[in-house]
Formats: C-alpha cells, structure tokens, sequence
C-alpha cells in the first residue's frame, strides 16, 4: 500500500471562502511582515527612503505652487502641499504594490490553496507603515510652522479608509487582469500619472485648479475621482481649511470608491480560480 495522499481543497461556497480568509489570517501577517523585511532589509537607504520619497515630492510641488502663484505665503503653501501629498502617496502606492503582487508570488501561488485575496491586501500593509512615517513628518512640520489641527481632525480616518478602499479595488481588479493580460503592467504608472494631474495636490482648493474653481457642469464627473474628496477632507481635517466638496460630490466620491472597491472584489473571485493554470 502507498503512503496515503492528502488532498487540499476549497470551500468553493462564497461563505466558506471568507472563512477560509479568516482561519489563514497566519499567512497574511507572515505575507506583510516579509513584505517590509524585504522593503527595508539590505538596503543602501532602508528606511530613509520612506522619509526621502514624500519630501522631494513635496519639495517639488512647493515649487510648482509658488510658481502659480503670485502672493503665496510659502509656509503655508508647504503644509498645504503636504496634507495634500501623504494621502496621495498613500493612493498610489497601494495601487501600484497591489496591482503587481500576484505576479510578484507567482511560485507561492502555484504550489498551495490559500485565498488569493490575501497577498493584494497583505501589500498595502506596507503602503501603511510609510503612510505613518510620512504622518510624523507631516506631524513635525506642523509643529515647526505652529499649526494646530482642530477637533475636525478626528475624521481623518474616515479619508484614510476612502483612500484604501479606491486603492484596494482598483488593485484587485487590475492584478486579476495582470494575471492573464501582462501588458496592464504599463497601465498603472499611466492611471497614477494621469491621476496625479487630476488631484488638487499642488494647488490650494480655494486656488485656481482647486475643488472649488471647478465649473459646476463638470464638478460631478471630476468627483467621480476619490482623490479629490480625500484630498480636500485632508485639508478640512488637519489645516481647518473651508469644505469645498459639496455634499452632492462628496457622496459621488464615497460611491465611486466603494464600487471601485465593489468591482474589484467581484472581478478578483470571478478569476481566482484560475490564477494557479495561467500564472
């Protein structure tokens, strides 16, 4: 008699999937972890780079609004540029680690079951720990320049948790098609791009360019971007600056990242099962 064979199958039920998601919760924190060793480990900068990365594009963008602006109060437009930059960072970070790490695990994807949600989700992880890195410069530059957030920064969670939800499904969605489609590769540096261009990162959102200088007839196309509520909600949260996104936008942007989100889940599971043969 041979030596009997142990077969590893999944729950194809979709509550046994999310079950399965928590009893694996192991892996995911062994994933995240592993993911910052080798971020940090054996680097030439190591954890600098995460410090280096938001200031040189906030140094950028400083400039980039001086330059638009006449009388510019450059203390100010420094905080401004980056309350503005950190959630950014944030955003495109995520979808970029995200979009690229089932590619990344091809090998542990091949051998074993595991949800595969897990290794998209276990990236952002890392996306977090530099979003709170740049959260204490943003901390020491407010101190320095002596601005004090009002009690409106007690909703700064609920922008960060907007940023990880557009984040997160425009990830999943586009990692699926990563998986059979290789050349979506080049599609996310050109949506971080573009989405650069369309995000009031450089300019105040009482300036030109801003939230509130948008044209009416086109205010609900341009907050179909979850950038730009996120980005004025910094703004209101932390510099107590006017809200500018009315109510009718900001609910545009938490629709449009939660069906982002949505999609994105929905697109990921439809493929899943496919991932281990094209890979």
């Amino acid at each position: 008699m041979g030596r009997p064979k142990t077969i590893i199958d999944a729950d194809h039920t979709e509550s046994g999937y999310w079950r399965d998601l928590w009893e694996y919760r192991g892996l995911f924190s062994f994933l995240a972890w592993r993911d910052l060793l080798v971020r940090y480990k054996q680097t030439v900068i190591g954890v600098a780079w995460a410090v280096i990365r938001p200031l040189l594009t906030i140094v950028v963008f400083s400039f980039f609004r001086a330059f638009l602006s006449e009388d510019v109060n450059v203390n100010a437009a420094i905080i401004s540029v980056t309350v503005a930059t950190i959630p950014w960072q944030l955003f495109s970070s995520s979808l970029s680690e995200s979009s690229s790490s089932l590619i990344a695990n091809s090998n542990l994807i091949t051998k074993v079951y595991f949800p595969r949600i897990i290794i998209p989700v276990s990236t952002i992880m890392v996306c977090l720990a530099d979003f709170a890195i740049s959260l204490v410069i943003l901390a020491s530059l407010m101190i320095y320049f002596g601005e004090v957030p009002g009690t409106e920064v007690f909703f700064l969670p609920l922008f960060v948790l907007l940023t990880l939800f557009a984040s997160l499904g425009l990830g999943l969605f586009l990692s699926a098609l990563n998986v059979k489609y290789r050349d979506f590769r080049y599609v996310v540096p050109f949506v971080v791009q573009l989405g650069l261009f369309v995000s009031p990162i450089a300019i105040n959102s009482n300036e030109i360019y801003g939230s509130a200088t948008i044209p009416d007839f086109v205010k609900g196309l341009y907050s179909l971007n979850p950038m730009v509520a996120v980005i004025d909600g910094f703004r209101f949260c932390l510099l107590g600056t006017q809200w500018v996104v009315n109510p009718t936008g900001l609910m545009i942007s938490l629709s449009s990242s939660v069906v982002l989100l949505i999609i994105g889940i929905w697109y990921f599971r439809k493929t899943e099962r496919g991932f281990a043969d094209i890979i």
